[in-house]
């Protein structure tokens, strides 16, 4: 038993090495990414994730708040200023909600209203005051993360094994592997009401063997330029997918609110005529 073990992770690591050696360079549209990817529209949730737990009929309008604290992030780690557009994504493909915009979109609504009134667009603009839809809910992300070296540990215990400690390197590259570690929370707020109707925290765990990018996570492309460029991006990014998936329990619970008419599809345009 103990020697198969020992082969088990000599192979292991093996694979790394082999992985970190390649030296054929090439781009794979679609591979890649964290386990946050796909789409969301009028087609619904596309190429979404496997895990992302959805709702059969959205119950409110939502709108996503950038949490007023920032985000607690230990500096290096060359991340996005924000996980607002990720979990926008997610609430979207859910199918929970109906997101509006209050962020760069609704600048550019306004300006295209100050435009048309300014007289530089065409008299007949379909841009106009009086039909932007309400947010009844603020949805407010908040993240914390650590990062924690296992490298040490790991060494010291291949180390300490007969079979293992003789092959020259092996404790070096055991040193490299790291554990990584996020937390995350997502707070959902009534806007008729102010009150704070639903709470969800989230975490996930990755191993990085720091050899080859190589990830194992708990929760196994891309939303949010960057989230998928590093292992504690990736992380990061499945904490926020678990704690949506705990809202979501919470949010089906809720008494849907009246919904503004859907958006119009060229789908919906044929069945008409």
């Amino acid at each position: 038993m103990r020697r198969s073990r020992a082969s088990l992770l000599i192979a292991t690591l093996a694979g790394a090495f082999a992985l970190a050696g390649c030296g054929e360079k090439k781009t794979e549209i679609g591979e890649g990414g964290s386990v946050i990817t796909g789409s969301a529209g009028p087609n619904g949730a596309q190429n979404a994730a496997r895990e992302l737990v959805r709702c059969d009929t959205p119950v409110a309008t939502l709108a996503l708040a950038e949490n007023s604290t920032g985000y607690v992030m230990a500096p290096g780690y060359q991340l996005p200023a924000s996980p607002v557009p990720l979990v926008r994504l997610m609430a979207q493909q859910s199918g929970c909600f109906r997101v509006v915009d209050r962020a760069a979109g609704l600048r550019s609504t306004i300006q295209e209203q100050e435009l048309r009134e300014a007289g530089v667009l065409r008299p007949n603009s379909t841009v106009a005051k009086g039909k932007g839809y309400e947010a009844q809910y603020t949805l407010t992300p908040s993240l914390t993360f650590s990062e924690r070296d296992a490298g040490r540990g790991l060494a010291g215990a291949v180390a300490m094994i007969p079979i293992l400690r003789d092959f020259a390197g092996l404790i070096g590259l055991a040193e490299q592997i790291k554990l990584k570690e996020a937390q995350t929370a997502l707070l959902l707020t009534d806007n008729e009401t102010t009150e704070q109707v639903a709470a969800a925290t989230g975490s996930a765990r990755t191993t990085d063997l720091g050899v080859g990018g190589l990830v194992f996570g708990r929760l196994g492309g891309t939303a949010g330029a960057g989230w998928s460029n590093t292992n504690e991006g990736k992380v990061i990014a499945a904490a926020f997918l678990d704690a949506h998936n705990l809202l979501v329990a919470q949010v089906r619970s809720l008494q849907a609110k009246a919904l503004p008419p859907p958006v119009p599809t060229a789908s919906g345009a044929r069945s008409k005529g």
